[in-house]
């Protein structure tokens, strides 16, 4: 088996390095903030607001959620929920401020509604 990475994994790594990224040489050291890491499916959609340091979960919401599930609509409006109901549970967490992690996905569609519902609910990124 080759040790190759396929590109999908490369997607997912370049994005959550320049996340982690740390710019030594201008001593501007970025603030750590939890990480809102999500996965699509081809029907579904998960969100998360993950503690690397702790290696915790602070908050998670997905579309088959109660409060989210929608009777009639597309996935993009369930995404939408999905961000507003992340967003709230990481704020009764004490969570205001939290990096965006797409993982390989694109940044359009439900991934971007699910980033837009999260900011009108009020988490900053």
């Amino acid at each position: 088996m080759s040790k190759k990475l396929t590109r999908t994994q490369r997607r997912t790594y370049r994005t959550r390095n320049k996340l982690r990224t740390v710019n030594i040489e201008r001593n501007a050291i970025r603030e750590v903030r939890p990480r809102l890491s999500i996965f699509r499916s081809n029907k579904q959609i998960y969100a998360q607001v993950i503690d690397d340091i702790k290696g915790v979960t602070l908050a998670a919401a997905s579309s088959q959620d109660s409060d989210a599930k929608i009777e009639k609509g597309s996935t993009v409006d369930a995404a939408q929920k999905v961000g507003a109901l992340v967003a709230a549970r990481a704020k009764k967490a004490g969570v205001e401020k939290v990096q965006f992690d797409r993982g390989n996905y694109r940044y359009h569609g439900r991934v971007k509604a699910l980033a837009d519902g999260a900011r009108e609910a009020g988490l900053v990124f």
